[in-house]
């Protein structure tokens, strides 16, 4: 058996849902929880969840959109460059990195274009397909939380969201460097 640093990655990724799964259903048995009942009642919780987050993606999608059409991106785009540049972050991959704490829908459709021009086993398309993976939609998740439970300063939850944005970045481009470089 290879034990190279990518055959291990593949068996914790292959691997990874089925334990988590394993894990949660065993220890709802072990805790004597109704497990149908209670997935049942989660469900409705989030159909009611999703009546109410309606506005506030309403106005983050329009925010998003407003972002793009007005060229920030690109400006934003060309003042980052030279630092990723350093780092040997691809300049295609920065679209990818700035969209995706606002937007899932727009991130992902920069990833599917990067895929669809550099193909889906090319370095760049690793790396974005891992960012797209390991980061969050930090500005959408705080406007819909926070706003679906009526909470007006966000504290904390920004920088820290971005903090963990940056964090799942680098991850991204030394972990692509290591397995697929």
């Amino acid at each position: 058996m290879d034990l190279s640093f990518a055959n291990i990655v593949q068996v914790i990724s292959d691997s990874a849902i089925p334990v988590v799964i394993l894990l949660i259903v065993g220890y709802g048995l072990f805790k004597k929880v109704k497990l149908y009942e209670s997935f049942i009642d989660g469900a409705k919780g989030g159909f009611d969840v999703a009546i109410k987050i309606i506005p506030f993606l309403v106005a983050i999608l329009v925010a998003i959109g407003m972002f793009r059409a007005s060229g920030a991106m690109d400006y934003l785009i060309a003042l980052i460059s030279p630092l990723t540049n350093l780092v040997g972050m691809p300049a295609e991959a920065l679209p990818v990195a700035i969209m995706r704490p606002l937007s899932g829908s727009g991130s992902l459709g920069l990833v599917t274009e990067i895929i669809k021009t550099h193909g889906p086993d090319s370095f760049l398309g690793n790396l974005v397909s891992t960012m797209y993976g390991s980061t969050e939609t930090t500005f959408y998740v705080l406007a819909v939380y926070f706003g679906t439970v009526g909470i007006k300063k966000t504290r904390h939850a920004v920088p820290t969201g971005l903090i963990a944005d940056a964090a799942g970045l680098v991850a991204a481009l030394i972990i692509c460097k290591l397995v697929f470089s």
